[in-house]
C-alpha cells in the first residue's frame, strides 16, 4: 500500500460516526432501487387484472419510496464533507511537509512538485468526493437491485449475480494495467510541465546561446510522449463496454429471449416479467455502466493521485546523513555502457553500442570529422540527451536516477558558443560558485588565460556586455572556461570550447581543466588536444576506436589518416558544418 493511500484510508477512519452515518443514509437511498421492480410487478399484474386503483396504488407507492431516496440523498451531503475535508487538509499537510524537505535537500525548486501540490491534492479530494457520492450510491443501488430481483425472480436474479460477478472480476484484472498506464500519462504530463518551466525559467539564457530550436525539440518531444500515452489508454478505456454488456446488458436479452417459456410454464407472471427488465435495464445496468466507468476512469486518477503524491512524502524520502543538508557535487569517473542514439525512430543510430569509460582524473579527447556525432555524444554524456539504449553512469550510478540539481553541480558542458551576460567579469565568472570570493575568481580566471584581460581592463568589476566592454569570441571563450574553471563541477566536457583561441591559449585552457580534480573530457578542434590526452576515442561513423594518440597512430588507419590531415594543415581546422551535430 502506498504512503498516499494508507494516508487516506487513516484520515477516513478517524471519521467512523460520519462513515456510519453515511451508509445508514445510502441504504435509505437505494429504498427505490429495492422495490422498484417489485411494485412495477404488482402495478402491471393488477391492470392486466382490470384492478385500476390497485394498480396505481403500487405506482403511488414507487413514488413515495422516490421521495424516500430523494430526502436521503439531502441527508447525505453533511457526511460527505465531515469526511472529505479533513483527508484533503492531511494529505495538503504531507505533501507540503515533503516537498519543502524535498527543496531543502536539493537546494532547488521544482515545476513538477508545484503541480502536485496545487493539482493532484485538490484532484484527490475532487475525486474522493465525488466517489463517495456516486459509487457509494451506485453500489448501494445495486445490492439493492438484485435482492429486490431474488424477491421477485430468483432464477434471474442468480443468473444476473453471476454475470455481474464475471463482469467485476475481469475488471479487476485489467485494473493494474489500467493504473500503470494512467500512471504513465500523468508522470508523462509531469515531464511536461518540469521541461517547459526549465525552458521558461531560463528564457534568457536559452535565447541569449541560440538553443531556442532545441529548447523547442525538448519539449515538442515530452508534448508528444504525454499524446501517444494518452492515446494509448483512450484505447484501453473503449474495453470497458464490452464488460458492461457482459454484465449489464446480456442478462436483459436473457430474460427477453426467455420470457415466452417463463409465461408459458407460469413460471414468471407477465407483471414479473416487467418488473425483472426493470431491475436490470433501469438499475442494475446503468449501475454496473456506472461502477466500471468511474472506477475505471475516477478511481483510477485517485489512486494514481494518491500514488505520486505517496512519492512527496514517502519515509525513503527524507534526508538521509549520505545526502547531506547541501547539494554536493558527486565524485567518481564517467561510463557509458552500450550507449546508442538516433534523432527519430527510423533515423541511423548517431552513437550504437558504445563502450567508454573515463575515470577519476582521466582525460579523453575526442575526434573525428565534422558532423559525426561528437557532439551528440557530449550531450549524452552530461545527460542532455536520453539515449536510445544502454546507459551513461556517474560513480556507476545511471545519470537518469541522478537528482538534477546534483547532476548540473558535478558535470559541466562548455559549449562552443560562449555565453556572457551583462555584468561584471566577477557575476560571470562566479555564476556557477555563488559565495565565492575574489581570489577565487582571479585565480580562475588567470589559470584559463584571462588574467591579461582582467590586467589591461578594470579586473573582476569590468563591465561586459551592454553598456560595457564588448569582449572578442575568443575573450568570451575565455570568459565561459573561467566560469567553469571557478565552479565545483568534478567533470568538464569542452565541446569545441577553445575553437576561437590560438593553439597555445587553447593549450593553456586545457591543461587548466587538466589539472583540477575530477575528469575531463575534450571534443577536439585540434588534432593538438588529442595528443595532450591520456585517451582519444575516434568516431568514424562506422566504429569507436579507443586508446592513447600513439597506439592509434600506430594501429588506426583512420586515426593517422586524420592526424596526418591535420598535420598537413598546420594545425588550421576546416570550417565545422552547421548541418549535423
Amino acid at each position: 500500500m502506498s504512503p498516499g493511500t494508507a494516508l487516506l484510508l487513516g484520515a477516513m477512519r478517524e471519521h467512523r460516526p460520519a462513515l456510519a452515518r453515511l451508509a445508514a443514509w445510502s441504504a435509505v437511498e437505494a429504498v427505490p432501487a429495492l422495490v422498484s421492480g417489485l411494485l412495477l410487478a404488482a402495478a402491471t399484474d393488477h391492470f392486466i387484472a382490470g384492478r385500476l386503483w390497485t394498480g396505481l396504488g403500487a405506482l403511488g407507492l414507487l413514488l413515495t419510496a422516490s421521495l424516500v431516496g430523494v430526502t436521503a440523498t439531502r441527508r447525505l451531503f453533511p457526511y460527505l464533507t465531515a469526511i472529505v475535508e479533513p483527508v484533503r487538509d492531511a494529505l495538503l499537510t504531507a505533501a507540503v511537509t515533503g516537498a519543502v524537505a524535498s527543496a531543502a535537500r536539493a537546494g532547488t525548486g521544482d515545476a513538477s512538485a508545484v503541480a502536485r501540490l496545487t493539482g493532484q491534492v485538490q484532484s484527490v479530494r475532487n475525486l474522493l468526493f465525488a466517489l463517495l457520492r456516486t459509487v457509494r450510491q451506485i453500489a448501494f443501488t445495486v445490492l439493492a437491485a438484485l435482492v429486490g430481483l431474488a424477491l421477485l425472480a430468483p432464477l434471474a436474479a442468480a443468473i444476473s449475480a453471476a454475470a455481474v460477478a464475471l463482469a467485476l472480476g475481469l475488471f479487476a484484472l485489467v485494473l493494474p494495467g489500467l493504473a500503470r498506464r494512467h500512471r504513465a500519462v500523468l508522470l508523462a504530463g509531469e515531464d511536461v510541465a518540469a521541461e517547459a518551466g526549465t525552458v521558461l525559467h531560463g528564457a534568457r539564457d536559452v535565447i541569449a546561446g541560440g538553443a531556442t530550436d532545441r529548447a523547442a525539440r525538448d519539449v515538442d518531444v515530452r508534448v508528444h510522449a504525454e499524446a501517444r500515452l494518452t492515446r494509448v489508454l483512450a484505447r484501453v478505456f473503449a474495453s470497458r463496454h464490452l464488460l458492461v454488456f457482459l454484465g449489464g446488458q446480456l442478462p436483459v436479452v436473457a430474460v427477453l429471449a426467455a420470457s415466452p417459456w417463463l409465461l408459458r410454464d407460469g413460471r414468471l407472471s407477465p407483471g414479473e416479467v416487467v418488473g425483472a427488465v426493470a431491475y436490470l435495464s433501469v438499475s442494475l445496468e446503468p449501475a454496473l455502466r456506472g461502477v466500471i466507468g468511474l472506477l475505471g476512469g475516477w478511481g483510477l486518477d485517485l489512486y494514481v493521485n494518491l500514488t505520486r503524491l505517496g512519492e512527496t512524502f514517502a519515509p525513503e524520502a527524507a534526508p538521509s546523513q549520505e545526502d547531506g543538508p547541501a547539494v554536493r557535487a558527486a565524485t567518481g569517473g564517467l561510463s557509458a555502457r552500450g550507449l546508442t542514439f538516433a534523432y527519430g525512430e527510423r533515423a541511423a543510430p548517431v552513437v550504437d553500442g558504445l563502450d567508454l569509460d573515463v575515470g577519476e582524473g582521466g582525460h579523453l579527447a575526442i575526434v573525428g570529422a565534422s558532423g559525426i556525432g561528437k557532439s551528440t555524444l557530449a550531450d549524452l554524456l552530461c545527460g542532455l540527451l536520453t539515449p536510445r539504449r544502454g546507459r551513461v553512469l556517474l560513480a556507476g550510478r545511471d545519470l537518469r536516477t541522478i537528482p538534477d540539481a546534483v547532476l548540473r553541480r558535478t558535470i559541466a558542458l562548455i559549449p562552443q558558443e560562449a555565453y556572457v551576460f551583462t555584468g561584471t567579469l566577477a557575476e560571470n565568472i562566479g555564476q556557477l560558485a555563488p559565495g565565492a570570493d575574489e581570489t577565487a575568481l582571479r585565480r580562475a580566471a588567470e589559470a584559463v588565460g584571462l588574467g591579461a584581460l582582467l590586467d589591461r581592463a578594470d579586473g573582476l568589476s569590468t563591465r561586459v556586455g551592454t553598456g560595457g566592454l564588448e569582449l572578442s569570441a575568443g575573450e568570451r571563450q575565455l570568459v565561459a572556461l573561467a566560469r567553469v574553471h571557478a565552479s565545483p563541477a568534478r567533470i568538464v566536457i569542452l565541446d569545441e570550447a577553445t575553437c576561437h583561441l590560438d593553439p597555445r591559449a587553447e593549450e593553456r585552457a586545457e591543461n587548466a581543466f587538466a589539472e583540477r580534480p575530477g575528469a575531463l573530457v575534450v571534443i577536439a578542434h585540434r588534432i593538438s588536444s588529442a595528443r595532450r590526452a591520456d585517451r582519444v576515442l575516434l568516431l568514424d561513423g562506422t566504429r569507436a576506436h579507443v586508446g592513447t594518440d600513439a597506439e592509434l597512430g600506430a594501429n588506426c588507419p583512420p586515426y593517422a589518416t586524420l592526424t596526418g590531415f591535420w598535420d598537413e594543415g598546420a594545425g588550421i581546422t576546416p570550417v565545422r558544418s552547421t548541418s549535423g551535430r
